[in-house]
């Protein structure tokens, strides 16, 4: 399985969580991107060509747009599952808010388009997760109108599209994902049954 970090973040940010994975019987690869430099013009067409062997997908912020894109643009790739954490699938108001401001507009770089717009729907075949944080710590609240919950960065309701197959609520930040127990063990129940795994 491939997974995929976010916007200025490396690909070691994914380290904690391949370690979990791969103990839990998987075998996660990193997949690393230029996110403001290429962006996903650069980033769709390699990792289309790094799913083209049956795989399962975990991916944090702008990475899970990535491979929302790749596997939009290559429908017939065999992916089976797809988690996002933290993922601005309807559009990012903290990357249109930064984008507004002359001084911080560079700092999205070609990523700021996708980041701004999301994806707004999933009609693929591969069962697509995602898990949203709501502990309100980060940076992006001062850049943009959250309505609602947030991790600090991106909005729950940020994070919702029509065609999910299902959809978590955590006690975390944006970047507390990378390194979060109760995230793990959603991701790994997900990639396992296809479904996360609610208190009843």
């Amino acid at each position: 399985m491939l997974l995929l970090h976010g916007l200025w973040m490396p690909s070691a940010c994914m380290a904690w969580h391949a370690r979990r994975l791969r103990r839990a019987g998987f075998d996660p690869q990193l997949f690393g991107y230029d996110t403001v430099g290429g962006g996903p013009a650069r980033a769709i067409p390699g990792l289309v060509e790094a799913l083209r062997d049956p795989a399962d997908v975990l991916a944090h912020s702008l990475g899970g747009l990535i491979a929302v894109r790749a596997l939009e643009r290559e429908p017939g790739l065999p992916v089976r599952r797809v988690v996002c954490l933290g993922t601005p699938l309807a559009g990012s108001a903290a990357a249109t808010g930064m984008a507004q401001l002359p001084l911080l507009r560079g700092f999205l770089g070609r990523s700021a388009r996708l980041l701004r717009r999301g994806c707004h729907a999933w009609e693929g075949d591969a069962e697509l997760g995602v898990v949203a944080g709501n502990s309100g710590l980060g940076l992006g609240r001062f850049f943009g109108d959250f309505a609602g919950a947030s991790d600090g960065t991106v909005a729950i309701a940020e994070t919702c599209v029509p065609g999910l197959a299902d959809h978590i609520v955590l006690p975390t930040s944006h970047s507390g994902m990378l390194v979060s127990a109760p995230v793990s063990r959603q991701v790994i129940a997900f990639l396992r049954t296809g479904r996360f795994v609610h208190d009843r």
